[in-house]
């Protein structure tokens, strides 16, 4: 006689319900709602290291306006030593040794001054070492020029024209470099502050503008 078959003894696990799949798909979608919002929340406000950055530019800009008040006020200070050596070595009258000395005492000050390495933004670097290079040019020009005074009055005229140059040289690099600190003095909120200096005859210098000292801020 043959065996029935009987009912298994166990039973298919049912299968999720529509009910759950539905509950399943909801809770996926707000979980990754909630990732994104908070994802776009961390990024949306600045780090330590974007806090850090901020305030080491903020650091620099405050040094930087402080560097350029004091570079301005020694390119005037400057100007004005410098101003009648340049004058004394296009005159035509004798110089004597008396008169040479403070011409070299003069520029020696200021080569001294700006010979100082200070660390600063570039553009006010560039202001600052081309005034250095206008005053190193003239003091070239002073000893050029002494030189000349030691040769006999026959031997004298090549060297004399090698000091005109010189100091012609120095006079349009400080121009250039008037210029550069004039404009960062206005970037630098301080408008327009001209330190040109006042000498003619030297074709090519860059020249200041009209405006007012202190405006366009």
């Amino acid at each position: 006689m043959s065996r029935k078959t009987g009912k298994p003894t166990y039973t298919r696990p049912a299968g999720p319900s529509r009910t759950g799949r539905v509950l399943g798909i909801i809770g996926g979608l707000a979980a990754a709602l909630l990732v994104g919002v908070l994802i776009g929340t961390l990024t949306a406000q600045p780090g330590g290291t974007d806090a850090a950055v901020a305030e080491l530019r903020r650091q620099e800009a405050a040094r930087d306006t402080v560097q350029i008040t004091e570079l301005t006020a020694r390119a005037r200070d400057t100007g004005k030593a410098i101003t009648p050596v340049i004058e004394g070595l296009a005159g035509t009258g004798e110089v004597d040794d008396a008169q040479l000395a403070r011409w070299r005492q003069a520029v020696a000050a200021e080569v001294a001054w700006f010979a100082k390495t200070v660390s600063g933004a570039t553009a006010t670097n560039v202001a600052r070492g081309g005034l250095r290079n206008a005053v190193e040019q003239l003091a070239a020009a002073v000893e050029t020029f002494a030189a000349a005074r030691a040769l006999p009055a026959s031997s004298r005229q090549p060297v004399l024209a090698a000091a005109a140059r010189q100091r012609e040289l120095a006079v349009m690099a400080w121009s250039v470099a008037a210029t550069q600190l004039d404009q960062i003095n206005v970037d630098a909120g301080h408008g327009h502050q001209h330190v040109y200096l006042e000498i003619a005859g030297i074709s090519g210098l860059m020249a200041g503008d009209s405006l007012p000292e202190g405006t366009g801020h």
